[in-house]
């Protein structure tokens, strides 16, 4: 398990995987955020597991350790139900660990 570095504790393999992710994908995009959490009052709705923006669009991936589709899209679909009216989601990606890859969540 990887340690990290900021507070010496030793990452999950789902938080090792995100940021696998962030490394691979941080030069195609102007920001890359992760472990963003979606709050209502003093609720937690949901959280993202990457959010990476380009210009005014914003890309959503979801970080599975292994290819479970079904349940990122139902992730991905909730996400984009309480993110859609103020952020442009121009794609989706699931991103599986195990695999090292990347697949195109289409929503309908």
């Amino acid at each position: 398990m990887a340690l990290n570095s900021s507070s010496g504790l030793r990452l999950s393999k789902h938080d090792q995987y995100v940021e696998e992710l962030c490394a691979r994908i941080k030069d195609s995009y102007d920001s890359v955020s992760k472990h963003i959490t979606i709050r209502a009052k003093k609720r937690m709705l949901a959280e993202v597991d990457v959010l990476a923006r380009k210009g005014g669009n914003v890309d959503l991936y979801e970080v599975k350790c292994s290819p479970r589709i079904t349940k990122a899209k139902r992730q991905l679909r909730k996400l984009s139900r309480y993110l859609g009216e103020g952020m442009n989601i121009a794609n989706c990606y699931l991103y599986c660990g195990s695999s090292h890859s990347l697949t195109t969540i289409l929503l309908e």
